[in-house]
């Protein structure tokens, strides 16, 4: 949703020449949504109806009256005309039945709040292109793939949908979102409060931009999730990366380290070592973001709690260079063969482009700008600085862009926020998203709601058995939030008429 350590660019700045814009912390934001494993035991059968409306391209000015179809889906099994409400999903960067499939708050509580269902795609992914093949051609039309465009478009769609729906003219709207759909909830808030009445931002990293956090803070959080796990767990991970720089000075060493590593392409040169340590972090990263209690295949199929059963193969730090990287490989396998059907590991298997990816790539390259770096002291990373201007050079090759670091910062205020209101910020300890995030609550109806237990945005997921008790009363606040909503909503419309 994607969207902090190594640098806004690690992949960037770890291959120079390479034009990947999308480091680990950014792109594994994004990764979260495109799981070709991926299928949900939980709502496979939901009974949603697939809609479209015709959008503008270009909202904000008036040379380009080109129109397309965004994609849109129904739910209202538990809707009540009477007293009822709208829950709004705020889609983010990929396909909007993905995310209609896995957001099972919304349906736990859809009959409690008489609700709804609406989930809205996000231009530019899934099937909502305004421009259909050539959508992503060049930058010229790419252009119109930003946050505040989406958000139009959402503001049309309610527009439409009351005026539509028999019914749905004089309810409450709620925004729900996480990740990059988190902070689309909680601007849709701020920039449309006439359309919407709160908002749920779930993982949320609003404030991952500029200097408004340190760019260290998202691999901190990775790293400690990783020593809570277990004895010596990130300091193991911390000496794999020069043990693997000195397999990496011969050719012998390549051969030893791909064989060691059970790769499926061997390691030839220097620029392949460097891919390598990227997905390797990046493996970290989205251990540390689906670190969940129960068995999930979110990313990938998955243990109860991953990292406590990666750090069961990283209790030495202090074995030769030969073992503690065959030990990185008992960690990683965790991760992409708990299945057991994998016969070897496929270092582009989280880098491969898709759809959803060259979307978010752009835009990291234009609006959504987050600083990320490593000291390799307070994290278990190599050190690498935020540099703006090689990440600015890599956009500019791949996209003929560059990027405007201040810019959401400028449009949406920052942390200067305090004059909205009915926005509930939820983010889990475990999550190095939860860095950029607001964990601290802001005035009355600016609040954080924070989940000692919980990976990226847990709360958004469906019940189930082995939920902490912190996700559950997690959840329980933000419903009475949600209630409290719907309720002034109603007596502000009875004096009204």
């Amino acid at each position: 949703m994607g969207r902090p350590a190594v640098l806004l660019l690690l992949l960037a700045l770890l291959t120079p020449g390479v034009a990947i814009p999308v480091p680990p912390a950014v792109k594994a934001l994004s990764s979260l949504r495109w799981s070709t494993s991926f299928t949900s035991r939980h709502f496979t059968g939901a009974k949603y109806s697939v809609h479209y409306i015709l959008q503008k391209v270009d909202h904000f000015g008036f040379a380009v009256d080109k129109t397309f179809k965004q994609r849109y889906l129904i739910a209202d099994e538990h809707w009540k005309k009477d007293g009822g409400s709208i829950l709004f999903y705020t889609g983010n960067e990929g396909d909007i039945i993905w995310f209609c499939n896995n957001t099972g708050f919304m349906w736990d509580v859809a009959e409690e709040l008489k609700a709804m269902l609406v989930f809205a795609e996000h231009r530019y992914y899934g099937e909502s292109l305004p421009f259909g093949n050539n959508s992503f051609k060049d930058s010229r039309h790419l252009n119109y793939l930003t946050s505040e465009q989406a958000l139009a478009d959402f503001a049309m769609l309610i527009k439409h949908l009351k005026r539509t729906i028999p019914g749905a003219k004089n309810q409450p709207v709620i925004a729900i979102g996480g990740s990059y759909g988190g902070m689309l909830a909680a601007w849709f808030r701020m920039k449309y409060p006439h359309m919407v009445v709160g908002a749920l931002a779930a993982s949320a990293p609003i404030w991952q931009f500029g200097n408004l956090v340190s760019c260290g803070v998202f691999m901190e959080i990775v790293t400690t999730d990783f020593k809570k796990s277990g004895p010596n767990c990130s300091e193991s991970i911390r000496r794999s990366w020069d043990a693997i720089n000195r397999y990496s000075r011969t050719g012998a060493g390549l051969r030893w380290l791909s064989e060691a590593l059970h790769l499926c392409t061997p390691l030839t040169n220097t620029q392949d070592v460097q891919h390598l340590k990227v997905w390797i972090s990046e493996t970290w990263i989205n251990m540390a973001m689906v670190d969940y209690p129960y068995e999930s295949d979110f990313l990938q199929p998955l243990p109860p709690w991953p990292i406590k059963v990666v750090c069961q193969y990283l209790r030495n730090p202090n074995v030769p260079d030969a073992q503690l990287l065959q030990n990185i490989f008992q960690a990683l396998n965790v991760y992409y063969n708990y299945s057991g059907q994998a016969s070897c590991l496929n270092v582009s298997e989280t880098t491969t482009s898709s759809l959803g990816i060259q979307g978010w790539s752009y835009q990291a390259c234009t609006e959504m700008v987050m600083p990320f770096c490593t000291n390799g002291i307070d994290d278990m990373f190599e050190p690498h600085s935020w540099n703006l201007r090689e990440f600015s050079d890599d956009c500019f090759k791949q996209w003929g862009v560059r990027p405007r670091p201040a810019w959401i910062i400028t449009t949406y205020g920052g942390k200067n926020i305090s004059a909205h209101t009915n926005i509930i910020f939820s983010n889990g300890e475990l999550d190095p998203w939860s860095g950029g995030g607001v964990t601290k609550d802001i005035t009355d109806t600016l609040v954080a709601i924070t989940i000692p237990e919980g990976a990226h945005h847990l709360d958004l997921r469906a019940r189930n058995a082995f939920d902490p008790t912190a996700v559950l009363l997690a959840r329980s606040l933000e419903v009475r939030h949600m209630k409290q909503w719907i309720k002034d909503y109603y007596a502000n419309l009875r004096k009204k008429h």
